[in-house]
């Protein structure tokens, strides 16, 4: 069993992880590599649900973690943690929609979307990693 103590780092690595895969993903597609894409974003998925079953159960049990930083610092983390907040609860209904459409062969409409899914997605992942560091020290 992993100790609480050690998810906020594996919750970075998982979201570093996610955000290492997106781009692969979106190279493989760019490329017309459809199979490695479609590898490289399940595999994304299944690390971002990795992240926020990891994410929850930590702070199911520690709760709150107060950000210590002073001034512009201060400013500088809760901009960053208000705009991550959001998208990643925006997020979560994109992502899925995005796949239902794949899965579906519906592929112009998963293209129309997936334009607007996978920065919002990548841009979650990244600033959950400067969260972290913002908050934990990397």
């Amino acid at each position: 069993m992993i100790p609480l103590s050690s998810l906020p780092a594996l919750n970075a690595a998982l979201n570093s992880a996610s955000a290492l895969l997106l781009a692969a993903g979106w190279l493989f597609i760019r490329s017309g590599n459809v199979a490695a894409h479609r590898r490289c974003m399940l595999a994304a998925l299944a690390t971002s649900t990795l992240f926020l079953t990891s994410y929850l159960i930590y702070h199911y049990h520690v709760g709150s973690v107060p950000f210590t930083g002073q001034g512009w610092t201060r400013r500088l983390y809760f901009t960053i943690l208000i705009s991550h907040t959001s998208l990643a609860v925006t997020i979560v209904p994109l992502v899925l929609i995005t796949l239902y459409r794949a899965l579906r062969n519906r592929f112009e409409r998963h293209k129309r979307i997936a334009r607007w899914t996978l920065p919002l997605w990548l841009y979650v992942s990244v600033t959950g990693v400067i969260v972290y560091g913002m908050l934990y020290g990397f």
